[in-house]
């Protein structure tokens, strides 16, 4: 039977205190008075929200919707649905299953997020040529070795590597991904 939209905001309001208390027990682990004071303003800058906004989350007078929510659980490091089952014990554990697995296209650590938030910066501020410059950058290591030149260009002599088994499936897939895509229409 589905939430009712006041169970679920509650239970996210009930998940979304339990981080902070995370946070506060994390932080006051190594803790002075100097570092006690302003943790909720600083727990809000970690989950990217303006503190009023957190203090009415609090107080009741503000939602979390289901952008927010997974906002909360992306910079807490939960897992994809986290906010949206009981964590407090006091109603019967949802089943894993309840949690919805990780998007495997997505960045898995901090490394990747980070390369994701730079093309994206890129892109977003020169889409026509990021979309341009990423498409021959991942054309050069999707093509075979045996479209490209037997010795690289201002290298005489050096053979061309042969393409690994993971290389050549890579390379099909890139093949059947460009097979009836238009080319992109350039700008006026």
């Amino acid at each position: 039977m589905p939430d009712s939209p006041k169970d679920l905001a509650e239970r996210r309001l009930d998940n979304a205190l339990a981080l902070f208390e995370e946070f506060v027990r994390a932080t006051a682990r190594h803790a002075d008075a100097a570092t006690l004071r302003g943790l909720e303003r600083r727990f809000a800058e970690r989950v990217q929200i303006q503190p009023s906004y957190w203090s009415q989350i609090k107080s009741r007078s503000r939602q979390i919707g289901e952008r927010l929510a997974r906002q909360f659980e992306h910079l807490c490091h939960k897992p994809r649905g986290w906010m949206d089952v009981p964590h407090d014990g006091s109603e019967a554990a949802a089943p894993a299953a309840a949690v919805e697995p990780q998007d495997e296209s997505g960045p898995r650590d901090d490394d990747e997020r980070f390369i994701v938030g730079l093309v994206l910066t890129y892109y977003r501020r020169h889409p026509q040529r990021a979309r341009t410059r990423l498409l021959d950058l991942l054309g050069e290591v999707l093509t075979p070795a045996a479209a490209a030149p037997a010795s690289p260009p201002g290298r005489p002599g050096t053979p061309a590597k042969p393409l690994s088994p993971q290389a050549e499936d890579a390379h099909a897939l890139w093949l059947q991904t460009q097979s009836g895509v238009a080319p992109l229409k350039r700008r006026k």
